[in-house]
């Protein structure tokens, strides 16, 4: 698309001329002979660049640029001055405008300028953009990984974020959930207000309720004073919920009626209350199975249920146990202040071979724990955890899943990490599978993985 000039000239001649050559080099070019005419223009369509006289009929160019700075910080500003009045030109640039042009200039010079000043805005706003995502991806801290599944999951937190949809964030134990709602309300809205985390599988069912939505003064024996509850101390935010599942079935009707209609009540308070919170509710329990056991409430699912976001476990996405390993490593010598050791090829083999049952947050520890027990800046297999047999889980690290699998998937997955792990190096991919190379070759035609 190409870029839209404004040239600011109160000479028709000269600014005719200077038009028709930046027209001929491709530009848009828009004319204005005076200030309350070059804002007439700025205010009917978004511009590139404008190109001023320092002099014009009904004022100076820097009263123009000191508009297109508070009104247009986007757009670009060229400054023409007469010639010889350098300290016009100076007192320009430091205002703000990006470049100036001494009369008279030729017509190579007005290009180049021109030219210049478009790259260097261009540059600033990729930049900022880059900036911008970096600072968003920087908040998804401590959901770590390449792996295609994790991967999604990034594209799904930063598109659910931007909405107000209760999400129902599942995975097994130690696999980020609530990394998960945390991103999504650091990626919302609502990041300014609180999160309020609530375990309700670690409060006593006879609390739960008080602990949920507050307590009246006078409502039972010992409330000698109102107290609010954890909704409450989430007005504006997020509240998450983990181990929804854990809810005692008496509690479930009242967590319903929220989220059917956003108020709810303390316990012995005879009128209801607002509430402006986003829930977002976790488990590692298959609540539909729940339902059928009358264990969990239907209705209540179905509204947990609006949008399920799905942790991967650790041992389906093992290429990213290297970048975590690092991750946790710095994570862990800066927590402790301590150096950060280097791993030898066997200790990161045995961590690549183990079944992490306990996902994410298991790898953390272990890793934690090599760094803590590192001497000279070296890591042994003797630090590993006592989970770590001699022989890994097993005489090769892998169990089959109790209901079975798909060969050519788990062919295919194997390698692709080998290759993911040797930084696309075929022979080494092969030595890691134990595979002639000709052999890893068949294979990775075989899988379309060229």
């Amino acid at each position: 698309m190409s870029q839209r000039i404004l040239v600011v000239e109160d000479d028709t001649d000269q600014r005719g001329l200077v038009a028709s050559i930046l027209e001929g080099s491709g530009y848009v070019v828009a004319q204005a002979g005076s200030l309350a005419e070059a804002r007439r223009v700025l205010e009917g369509a978004p511009l590139d660049l404008v190109l001023s006289d320092w002099q014009l009929g009904d004022g100076e160019g820097t009263e123009l640029l000191r508009y297109v700075q508070s009104q247009l910080p986007a757009t670009a500003f060229v400054m023409v001055t007469a010639y010889g009045t350098i300290a016009r030109a100076v007192e320009a640039v430091r205002s703000g405008a990006d470049d100036y042009l001494s009369k008279p200039f030729e017509r190579q010079g007005l290009l180049l300028s021109v030219d210049r000043v478009l790259r260097a805005r261009r540059l600033q706003d990729e930049n900022r953009r880059l900036s911008e995502e970096l600072a968003e991806r920087d908040r998804l801290v401590d959901l770590v990984g390449r792996a295609p599944s994790m991967q999604r999951l990034f594209r799904q937190v930063e598109k659910l974020a931007g909405t107000e949809a209760t999400i129902l964030v599942t995975g097994e134990s130690g696999t980020g959930k609530e990394l998960a709602a945390r991103a999504l309300h650091d990626l919302s809205r609502r990041s300014s207000g609180p999160f309020v985390p609530v375990n309700c599988a670690a409060i006593p069912e006879g609390l739960l309720e008080s602990e949920f939505f507050g307590v009246e003064k006078g409502a039972f024996t010992g409330a000698d004073r109102a107290r609010r509850g954890k909704l409450e101390a989430a007005a504006g935010g997020t509240l998450f919920l983990d181990e929804v599942g854990e809810l005692p079935l008496a509690l479930q009707p009242k967590l319903l009626r929220f989220l059917q209609e956003g108020r709810y009540s303390r316990v012995g308070e005879a009128g209801e209350r607002d509430a402006d919170v986003r829930l977002i509710a976790a488990t590692h329990r298959d609540l539909a199975a729940e339902v059928k056991e009358g264990r969990f409430r239907e209705d209540l699912y179905y509204r947990l249920h609006v949008v399920p976001l799905a942790m991967p476990p650790l041992r389906d996405r093992r290429e990213d146990v290297p970048l975590l390993v690092e991750h946790f490593a710095a994570r862990a010598g800066r927590r402790h202040g301590v150096r950060v050791p280097s791993l030898p090829p066997a200790v990161l083999r045995r961590l690549l071979d183990h079944t992490w049952p306990g996902n994410v947050r298991e790898l953390g520890n272990a890793v934690e724990r090599l760094v803590l027990l590192a001497e000279n800046g070296q890591v042994s297999e003797d630090d590993l955890p006592g989970s770590f047999s001699a022989q890994g889980d097993g005489a090769s690290g892998f169990r089959l899943p109790p209901d079975g699998m798909s060969w050519h998937s788990h062919e295919k997955d194997c390698l692709r990490q080998a290759l993911a792990y040797s930084a696309g190096n075929r022979a080494q991919a092969a030595r890691l599978l134990d595979l002639p190379y000709k052999a890893f070759l068949y294979r990775m035609e075989k899988h379309e993985l060229e």
